[in-house]
């Protein structure tokens, strides 16, 4: 995986230290919490994720209700992170959450329905910038403040 041109361009692209964490999410209104949105982010916290940002999707997407994104240190502490989030998705009562990407681990998605969950390693978090895509630069929302959990 020396030569990989991804991994090159990743490299080079994240220049975002791992321990400064992402830029705070700007957001239209407060998250509902909802009973899975609350055991996910207790098994994100319980695995040790990093940098938990949860943006709300209402009127941006009809996908899901709401998006949190993580950290994980290395890729089996993204595949670790994933695992338990989709076991606590099932917990939950969500029967078959969908997840992409654990393979490789270096980007994890567990679809769990009205919650997304993106797990990253830092550099890939860096690389892609979800945060930016998904929570700003809105004249509605930068009123509002940051918004990170």
């Amino acid at each position: 995986m020396e030569n990989d041109p991804l991994s090159e361009r990743l490299s080079e692209t994240a220049k975002t230290p791992a321990d400064a964490g992402p830029p705070a999410i700007l957001a239209q209104t407060e998250i509902e919490r909802t009973p899975l949105m609350l055991d996910v982010m207790t098994a994100l916290e319980d695995a040790k994720a990093e940098n938990l940002v949860a943006i709300d999707l209402g009127g941006k997407s009809t996908i899901a209700d709401a998006m949190l994104i993580a950290t994980g240190r290395s890729n089996t502490h993204v595949g670790a992170i994933a695992d338990r989030v989709m076991k606590a998705c099932k917990a939950a009562g969500v029967a078959a959450p969908r997840i992409e990407g654990l393979p490789h681990c270096d980007w994890v998605l567990v679809d769990a329905g009205d919650v997304i969950v993106h797990v990253f390693r830092p550099e890939v978090r860096a690389f892609y910038n979800l945060e930016k895509m998904w929570g700003g630069d809105r004249p509605s929302e930068t009123a509002n403040g940051p918004r990170a959990v």
